[in-house]
C-alpha cells in the first residue's frame, strides 16, 4: 500500500472513532438533559409514495407472506418479528415499512387491520430498544417517512389506544434519530435521515421554529451531497431516481401545509432531473454505474412525469465525473471519474472507462451493475473492474477494496489523476479519449481509452492503449497481459460471424457487428447481476493482448 494511502487510512480511522465517539457521548447526554428532536402529536398529512404498489404483495402480505429483498417469508399468523429473517437485506426491508405502500392497492378494512397489527407488533417488540437492524439509522428513516406517509392505510378505524402507541413510537424514533443525525457518516444515510426529518416536521403540525430548523439542516445537506451538474456524491446513478421520490413528496407537502420550502429543495430537484435523463439509455433503463441496479420503468416513470426543466440530455457531467456521446438514436456513456473522498468510496466501483451502449429500445453492451438482493461477497464482486466494460491488467482491478469492519469495504489505491479530451470532427462525429493512473504504482502503465462515433450513430470506433507513467508508448511488452471486456445484456443473442466478428442480435431483431482487424475475440460465459428478478447468466466479449494497444469497432447492422 502506498504511504500516501496508508495515511489516508489512519485519518479515516482517527475521524471515524471520533465520531463514534461523539455519537456515543450524544446519545448518553441527549436523553438526560432533554434535548434532540421533537414530540410528536398527530399527524395532520400523509405525504404521497410515488413508487409503484403491487396487488400481489398487498396479498401475500395478508396470507401471512412476506415477499421482500428476492426472499420470502412465510410467518403464517406469527409476528414477523419474532421468527428468524432470512437475510440481512430482508431485515432491512422489513424494519423500514415501504412495503406498505401495496396495501394500497387493497385498502379493504381487512388489509388496513393487518397492516395495522403489523406495526403494533414492531412496537411491541422493537419499539423500546433501539439496538439491532431495526434502529439502524437508515432503516429509522425509512421508516419514518413510510408510517408518515401510509398513515391512512394503518390508522385507518384504528382506535385510541393504538393510536397513542403509533404516535409515542413516531415520536420516540424521530428523537432518536435527531440525536444521531450530525454524527451519521457522510453520504445518502444522513441525507435520507435529514429528508425524514424535515418531512416528520411538516406532517406532523410541529412548531414553526423546528419546521424552519430542519428546513435549514436540509438545505445545508442537499448542498453538501448534491453536485452542480445534479449528480450526488456517490456517483450512484440510482442515487439521484430514489432522492426523487422522497424529495417529491416533501416539497409537496410543504406546499400544501402553505409552510416556506427550505431555499435549496426546489433548485436542487431540478438540477437532479437533467443528471437522471443524462444517465437514461435509448431505451428509457437506467446506466449502471457505481452501485446502480436495475430501476422498474415504472418507478421510474413516475418521477420522470413531474420533470419540468426539460431539454436534451448534457453531453458530460463534470462534477460527477460522466460523458455521453450519441448519434440518431444510439447512446455512450462513459465513467470518467473516480470516488469523492475514501470515505465516500465505501460503495464506488473499480469501473473507471467503462461504458455502456444502447440504440433504439436495446441495450447491447453493459456493466454487470450492482445486485439487488445477493450476499455480500457478490456485491463486492460486482465492484471490481472485471465486472465492467474496460480494460483491466493482470485480472487485477484499478482499485483495492479495503476489507475493514471499522470502515467497511472502501476503495484504496485507484486513478487519482484522469485527463479527459472531448473533440466534435467536422463532419459531426464525437471523439472521447480518457486515461487514467490507476494501474501507475503495481504496473508503471496508464490506460487510455478512445471512442469515435459517427454523426448518424451507425459506426463506432475503439482504441484501448497501455502507455508508460510518464504518457509515452510502452517500448516491450506490458509486465502482465491485459484483458478488454465487454459485457453484453442477458437479452442479447451472439453470431460468431468469424473468428474476429460478432454480431450481436437484440429481441426485436436490431443487430450490432463488433469486431477487431487483429488478435483473438472470445466468447465467454458472464452474469448479470443487476436484474430485478435477480443475478442471471449472461455473455461476455474478451479481447486479451499483450502489445501496447487493440482496436476495436462496432458498426449497425442493418
Amino acid at each position: 500500500m502506498r504511504i500516501t494511502d496508508r495515511r489516508k487510512l489512519i485519518g479515516l480511522y482517527l475521524d471515524e472513532t471520533w465520531r463514534r465517539t461523539r455519537q456515543a457521548v450524544a446519545s448518553a447526554v441527549s436523553p438526560l438533559v432533554g434535548i434532540g428532536g421533537f414530540r410528536v402529536n398527530r399527524v395532520v398529512v400523509a405525504p404521497t409514495d410515488l413508487r409503484a404498489v403491487d396487488p400481489f404483495v398487498a396479498e401475500e402480505i395478508l396470507q401471512g407472506r412476506y415477499p421482500l429483498a428476492g426472499r420470502v417469508l412465510d410467518a403464517g399468523q406469527d409476528s414477523p418479528f419474532s421468527v428468524e429473517l432470512p437475510s440481512r437485506q430482508f431485515a432491512v426491508r422489513l424494519h423500514g415499512f415501504s412495503w406498505l405502500r401495496h396495501i394500497r392497492a387493497d385498502k379493504t378494512a381487512m388489509a388496513c387491520d393487518n397492516a395495522r397489527w403489523i406495526v403494533d407488533q414492531w412496537i411491541s417488540i422493537h419499539g423500546n430498544r433501539t439496538t439491532g437492524i431495526a434502529w439502524d439509522a437508515e432503516v429509522v428513516s425509512r421508516r419514518i417517512i413510510s408510517w408518515l406517509s401510509h398513515s391512512p392505510v394503518v390508522l385507518q378505524e384504528a382506535d385510541a389506544g393504538f393510536y397513542r402507541r403509533f404516535i409515542g413510537s413516531l415520536s420516540h424514533q424521530v428523537r432518536y434519530l435527531q440525536r444521531r443525525v450530525d454524527f451519521l457518516p457522510e453520504g445518502l444515510p444522513r441525507l435520507l435521515a435529514r429528508i425524514a426529518l424535515a418531512m416528520a416536521s411538516v406532517s406532523t403540525e410541529a412548531r414553526s421554529s423546528i419546521v424552519r430548523r430542519t428546513g435549514r439542516q436540509l438545505d445545508r445537506e442537499l448542498e453538501r451531497q448534491i453536485l452542480p451538474d445534479g449528480t450526488h456524491v456517490s456517483r450512484n446513478p440510482q442515487a439521484c431516481v430514489d432522492l426523487l421520490f422522497d424529495l417529491l413528496p416533501l416539497r409537496q407537502t410543504y406546499i400544501n401545509l402553505g409552510h416556506d420550502l427550505p431555499q435549496k429543495l426546489i433548485p436542487v430537484i431540478d438540477r437532479i432531473y437533467p443528471a437522471v435523463r443524462f444517465f437514461r439509455h435509448s431505451g428509457g433503463d437506467l446506466a449502471l454505474f457505481n452501485g446502480a441496479s436495475s430501476t422498474l420503468a415504472t418507478d421510474l416513470m413516475s418521477v420522470l412525469r413531474y420533470d419540468e426543466t426539460a431539454g436534451q440530455p448534457f453531453k458530460a457531467l463534470p462534477h460527477g465525473g460522466y460523458h455521453r456521446l450519441s448519434g440518431g438514436g444510439t447512446v455512450l456513456l462513459v465513467d470518467t471519474g473516480k470516488p469523492h473522498s475514501l470515505r465516500l468510496s465505501s460503495t464506488a466501483h473499480a469501473g473507471c472507462l467503462s461504458f455502456e451502449l444502447s440504440s433504439g429500445r436495446n441495450r447491447f453492451i453493459i456493466n454487470s451493475g450492482l445486485p439487488r438482493f445477493a450476499g455480500e461477497k457478490l456485491r463486492q464482486l460486482a465492484r471490481t473492474t472485471a465486472a465492467h466494460s474496460t480494460v483491466s491488467i493482470g485480472d487485477v482491478s484499478s482499485a483495492r477494496m479495503t476489507q475493514s469492519d471499522y470502515l467497511g469495504p472502501i476503495l484504496t489505491g485507484g486513478p487519482t489523476v484522469i485527463d479527459i479530451d472531448r473533440q466534435s470532427g467536422p463532419d459531426g462525429s464525437d471523439r472521447l479519449s480518457a486515461r487514467h493512473d490507476g494501474y501507475g504504482k503495481r504496473f508503471g502503465l496508464l490506460h487510455e481509452r478512445e471512442i469515435r462515433i459517427n454523426q448518424p450513430g451507425t459506426k463506432i470506433a475503439g482504441r484501448d492503449r497501455l502507455l508508460q507513467s510518464d504518457g509515452q508508448p510502452i517500448p516491450d511488452l506490458p509486465p502482465a497481459e491485459a484483458i478488454a471486456r465487454f459485457h453484453l445484456h442477458p437479452s442479447i443473442v451472439l453470431e460468431q460471424v468469424d473468428p474476429r466478428k460478432v454480431r450481436l442480435v437484440a429481441p426485436d431483431g436490431e443487430s450490432w457487428d463488433f469486431s477487431i482487424p487483429v488478435g483473438e475475440l472470445t466468447i465467454e460465459e458472464d452474469v448479470f447481476f443487476a436484474d430485478v428478478s435477480g443475478i442471471r447468466p449472461s455473455r461476455q466479449l474478451e479481447i486479451r493482448f499483450a502489445g501496447p494497444e487493440i482496436r476495436w469497432f462496432l458498426a449497425h447492422h442493418a
